[in-house]
């Protein structure tokens, strides 16, 4: 509606009347008049003035850019009925009325001067030095053991199986319902251990299979459902951590045993050593990230240079009758298989949508996750060093 169809709120004393609009005479207001053939009753209890839409004082024009009107600003009365038409009918900004609700109140920008935030540190993953605490301290009971008497270390040995078949019985449990049956595949461990350093690989296999007959037998006892996949786990258990580690006891009845049980350890775990080290620091190219997204290819290439340069040291001032080359290779090979054995555990664990087998060691996690890559290369080592040197 144009400017000239409002008018001027009434002057004092003259009620029922316009003011001038635009400079024009004084038009009376409908409804308010006398009655007449120009105002019929009804039409005039139903009408009321239509205020004047007040502009902004703050801006010298009007809403069509053209000047304030003088009579019109002076025409402006106060009182509640003004001043609540003034309120009611106060036309919004045309910035409100054209930015939508959520850009009113627009974030202020970054400015493009600020510094960039400094890179945050490479964080390893774990306590480190929780670990090595641990680390340092299991390996102090480990040579004090093997080297003291060589039975307490096949006693030492037998305690790590036992621990982990329980941690991993536990773990498929709680995460699969799968009832491995712990009783006869600890027994029968430990013994598969002794029978392993007292009578070979023959005794080991034979105690592996009368394990895995007990736990066929055992689980006979409970309902039938489910019998399969738990004497499955069962069976798999049973090779996985006894028999694995009963060649570390066959290597420990050679003569120089302890150091060929020695040059495993150290093996394993100089290679672990470099893959993490070489990994953590110049990682980038995942080497199988469906598996376990924090290894690298640059890790395995520490790995295999750590472990052959320590596999070149051990064979030549260690093993009795060991050079140099064999010693690449060994490291070569167990790089390879300790590898391998922590993907493989690591494949595991995914399965059973858990981080570590268990809690006992601080920042390592449980028995099972130190075993991991040491349990696949006992017996790539024991077979290499029979190979190399001989069993005797």
């Amino acid at each position: 509606m144009s400017d000239s169809s409002w008018g001027a709120p009434p002057a004092a004393g003259q009620a029922g009347y316009w003011g001038p609009a635009e400079g024009g005479p004084a038009q009376p207001v409908p409804g308010t008049g006398p009655a007449g053939p120009a105002y019929d009753a009804p039409e005039a209890q139903q009408t009321r003035p239509m205020p004047i839409v007040p502009e902004d004082p703050a801006h010298g024009a009007d809403a069509h850019g053209g000047a304030q009107d003088g009579d019109r600003g002076a025409a402006r009365r106060s009182g509640p009925l003004f001043q609540e038409f003034h309120d009611e009918f106060r036309p919004e900004p045309p910035q409100a009325r054209s930015l939508p609700a959520e850009n009113q109140n627009p974030e202020p920008m970054p400015d493009a001067h600020q510094p960039a935030p400094a890179p945050q540190k490479k964080s390893a993953g774990r306590d480190l030095s929780a670990a090595i605490g641990v680390g340092v301290g299991l390996g102090v009971v480990i040579v004090a053991s093997l080297f003291v008497q060589k039975a307490v270390f096949v006693g030492v040995i037998a305690v790590a199986v036992v621990v982990g078949l329980w941690e991993l019985t536990s773990r498929l449990r709680e995460r699969k319902d799968i009832k491995a049956p712990l009783v006869p595949l600890a027994v029968g461990g430990a013994a598969m251990v002794v029978a392993g350093y007292v009578r070979g690989a023959e005794g080991a296999w034979v105690a592996m299979a009368l394990t895995a007959l007990a736990a066929l037998v055992w689980r006979m006892t409970e309902s039938p459902e489910g019998y399969l996949k738990d004497v499955t786990a069962g069976v798999f258990a049973a090779f996985y951590v006894p028999f694995l580690a009963t060649f570390v006891a066959m290597m420990l009845t050679a003569s120089d045993g302890p150091w060929r049980v020695l040059t495993f350890l150290l093996l394993t775990v100089v290679s672990d050593t470099g893959a993490y080290a070489v990994g953590w620091r110049f990682g980038k190219h995942k080497l199988a990230p469906r598996i376990s997204p924090g290894k690298t290819r640059e890790g395995l290439v520490g790995a295999v240079l750590f472990a052959m340069v320590a596999g070149a040291l051990c064979m030549q001032f260690l093993i009795d009758d060991g050079t140099w080359w064999q010693g690449l290779l060994l490291g070569l090979a167990v790089a390879a298989s300790a590898t391998l054995g922590d993907l493989g555990e690591s494949m595991i664990k995914r399965d059973l949508g858990i981080k570590d087998m268990g809690t006992l060691l601080p920042g390592h996690g449980g028995i099972m996750d130190r075993l991991d890559s040491l349990l696949p290369t006992a017996p790539v080592v024991w077979l290499l060093l029979v190979l190399f040197v001989g069993s005797a």
